[in-house]
């Protein structure tokens, strides 16, 4: 009698000659991505479903309390109710059926749930509710959150961090050294100032320690400078005329299809920045752009900078450079402060750990 493992050889060996099968590969990465295309746009249906159902929910319970006169405890039994109802289904607690009254009067118009907010999941919409009071910005943050897929955690860094009020505010000569559509996009992209908060530097901070610092929480840099970058090198290197030059920071942006070139500098502006700026990006534009690139595009940060030293710098240039200034933390958030010993109580406990 054959052994289990006789009997199961073959099979085996059948499975394996299956995957070296001509096309197999090729139509099994085909099936997954399917599948999980599917489970998408499911997920997606049903998030719409139930924000929309939330709308409803919310608009039904401004009504009655518009008509009727209800107070807060009607809203509470109403919650209690429907869990009794429906005890299988989360979501329907107090504070739930506020923040559904409360998304009800944000938009009163279910166009504006169809079409945008009820494209993003609720918690998105609690954090929007909470954190902002214009209907402008709201529907600003909704739309980001929309278009680069923000998780819960990112769509709060971003409100916290002012995004709304920072984006395109960089002074740049883009409307000169770019075409129109081009321009547009590219100056929407950079902000006015960029917050380093991850950054744990002291004052005398100089512009390599800045750059490492950076390169080392990339992730974090890059989600400061927005969807589309994309990290080819620090101190990259470029050869001019024999001599060797460095490049702070190059990155790759992938919507605007072109090269960008980030200097940092650790004191204000100087106008020769930009002649250095533009000398880079004329060799970026020769030795790396290639067929189908945009022109190479320039961002000086800098620690602060005078507007009408800005203009007047960059209004003689043909190349397309931005200038912003950065923030950095120079000291411990204020939720750790506190709870890490001052200099002071270190003394005092490396004097008594010496006396002993």
């Amino acid at each position: 009698m054959a052994s289990q493992k006789e009997r199961s050889t073959p099979a085996l060996q059948r499975r394996s000659d299956v995957r070296d099968a001509p096309g197999y590969g090729e139509l099994l990465a085909d099936l997954k991505s399917r599948i999980q295309a599917a489970q998408v746009r499911a997920a997606a249906a049903v998030n719409r479903e139930i924000v929309g159902l939330y709308w409803q929910i919310g608009r039904a319970i401004t009504e009655r309390q518009a008509r009727d006169g209800w107070g807060a405890r009607v809203v509470e039994r109403l919650a209690a109710d429907l869990r009794g109802e429906f005890p299988q289904m989360r979501g329907l607690s107090r504070t739930n059926l506020l923040y559904m009254r409360a998304f009800a009067d944000a938009y009163p118009e279910e166009g504006i749930v169809q079409q945008l907010v009820g494209q993003i999941p609720w918690g998105h919409n609690t954090v929007l509710l909470d954190k902002l009071k214009s209907d402008e910005e709201r529907l600003w943050y909704a739309r980001k959150a929309l278009e680069h897929g923000w998780s819960r955690n990112v769509l709060v860094h971003q409100i916290e961090s002012g995004l709304y009020g920072r984006q395109g505010k960089a002074l740049t000569n883009f409307d000169r050294t770019l075409p129109a559509v081009q321009s547009e996009l590219a100056a929407a992209l950079l902000k006015d100032p960029y917050h380093f908060d991850f950054l744990q530097l002291g004052p005398a901070v100089e512009e390599r320690d800045l750059e490492k610092a950076l390169v080392a929480h990339v992730r974090d840099f890059l989600l400061e400078l927005g969807v589309g970058f994309a990290l080819v090198g620090s101190q990259y290197r470029l050869e001019v005329g024999g001599q060797d030059y460095r490049l702070d920071l190059l990155f790759f942006h992938i919507h605007l299809g072109c090269y960008v070139v980030v200097e940092l500098k650790v004191g204000a502006f100087q106008p020769e920045y930009a002649g250095k700026m533009s000398f880079y990006l004329s060799a970026v534009d020769e030795q790396l752009r290639g067929e189908g690139h945009q022109p190479s595009i320039g961002l000086i940060l800098c620690k602060e900078r005078n507007r009408v030293v800005v203009e007047y710098a960059l209004r003689g240039m043909s190349q397309p450079i931005g200038v912003a200034e950065y923030r950095v933390t120079d000291e411990l958030p204020h939720r750790l402060r506190g709870s890490l010993p001052t200099v002071e109580e270190l003394e005092k406990e490396l004097s008594r750990a010496e006396a002993r």
